[in-house]
């Protein structure tokens, strides 16, 4: 493709990134299932083993159906390169990599994935790393959190599970005052209905297992570059503006200026951490992608229709989705998902987390599983299962209360799916 700025959403989800295979003239992306690439001659391999040449090591670092994939999101977003991974905790770690060291801190909002704020509580003090959770509505707070060890603010677009809107615009205006990286997991969202690097964000992460993939088949993670900060500007960065000891001296950032993240994540990152994505869920995520918009607008139709009918239910206390005009969340659509709101938001049933579990088993339509962004419906109650493991009051703060339910609303006919929750809550509240 030449000029692909040019191209609109709906071209690029299907071209960006892919070319005609030089060698057979396949036009879907081949899988290239080898582990390993043959150089030309001994001065190719120390060229590339050296990052003076682009190219093909070893599958652990890069793959040609996986750098599709790369250039392909990295374009939807609108960044200038991207890492794919082979999960999304494991893209949250890659983010984390390059910036972070023992000693310092991420501020991160209560608004996350349960298994995000077990990362972030827990495993990440592992590598000497710590996590301070705050309200990012609480603007003053999150200002008041950063402090001289910080080195990265972290939120989701839409959060999982409530489907709550952050005011991105507001946070980075934050994060860029303290001269810090925003990094922003965008999974809930996709770059169809969000684009976190036009309203500030550094680094914009993603579980592609989710919307961008869309059919519950494998799991992927990736790590989109802005290329807009400046690692060189403080002393805060050193993995990216210092000399690389494994690299004679390398500097990230002097030597690959917007890049520097981008090829720091292939060649420190994966090459160390080894979380390494398969081609063959490259392959299913690329064809996931080439229908993204078309299912997005159908999730987002369907969560309308359905979120709209819950929240005139008799045994429904609440409903979170953001696209409702009764959101206290409403207003950010406009300004951050002007495509809509998403097709993920929690309910809160007036009989609490026994009427929640009967509710749960007693759909027939929705599956009950630990998932979301398929084009099928998804359910599950958080408190007894992906949040689980937090306290009470973590659940209440992350939107994931013992009387909450997720809903991942899919691409069914929207009357069908209402008329199963319409038996599951006569079920529940019997």
């Amino acid at each position: 493709m030449t000029d692909a700025p040019s191209y609109g959403f709906d071209t690029l989800q299907v071209h960006a990134g892919a070319r005609p295979d030089p060698a057979t003239g396949a036009r879907q992306t081949p899988i290239y299932q080898t582990t390993a690439y043959v150089f030309r001659d001994a001065d190719h391999a120390a060229a590339l083993f050296n990052l003076q040449e682009v190219g093909y090591i070893y599958s652990r670092l890069t793959n040609p159906t996986v750098a599709v994939l790369q250039e392909r999101i990295a374009t939807l977003e609108g960044g200038v390169g991207a890492v794919c991974c082979s999960s999304g905790h494991a893209a949250q770690i890659m983010a984390l990599f390059a910036i972070m060291a023992p000693g310092r801190n991420v501020v991160a909002s209560t608004r996350l994935y349960g298994g995000t704020v077990t990362q972030f509580s827990q495993t990440i003090k592992r590598f000497g790393w710590s996590a301070k959770f705050v309200d990012f509505d609480d603007l003053d707070a999150v200002k008041a959190a950063i402090d001289d060890d910080t080195r990265a603010v972290f939120c989701e677009s839409i959060a999982n599970p409530g489907g709550y809107i952050t005011d991105l615009d507001a946070i980075s205006a934050i994060s860029d005052a303290a001269g810090l990286p925003l990094i922003v997991d965008n999974t809930s969202a996709t770059p169809y209905l969000c684009r976190p690097i036009e309203h500030g964000a550094t680094l914009v992460v993603h579980s592609t297992t989710k919307y961008l993939t869309g059919n519950g088949t494998v799991t992927g993670g990736a790590i989109v570059d802005s290329g807009k900060f400046d690692w060189s500007a403080t002393d805060k960065f050193p993995a990216l503006s210092a000399p690389e000891p494994a690299y004679h001296g390398l500097k990230f950032h002097e030597t690959f200026g917007p890049l520097a993240f981008t090829f720091h994540g292939i060649a420190i990152a994966l090459r160390d951490l080894g979380m390494t994505m398969n081609p063959q869920a490259a392959h299913y995520t690329l064809m996931g992608i080439e229908t993204l918009s078309l299912r997005m607008e159908r999730h987002v139709q369907n969560a309308m229709t359905v979120a709209g009918w819950l929240e005139t239910h008799p045994a429904v206390e609440a409903v979170t989705y953001a696209g409702l005009p009764s959101s206290p969340y409403n207003h950010r659509v406009a300004q951050i998902c002007p495509k809509g709101a998403g097709g993920l938001f929690t309910v809160a049933l007036k009989g609490g987390y026994d009427a929640c579990v009967k509710f749960v088993d007693s759909l027939d339509l929705f599956s009950h599983v630990a998932n979301l962004g398929d084009t099928r419906s998804l359910v599950i109650h958080s408190a007894s299962t992906t949040h689980r493991q937090l306290s009470e009051a973590q659940q209440v703060a992350a939107g994931a209360g013992p009387n909450v339910v997720r809903i991942s609303i899919g691409i069914e006919n929207a009357e069908d799916l209402i008329a199963d929750l319409d038996q599951a809550l006569s079920k529940a509240s019997a």
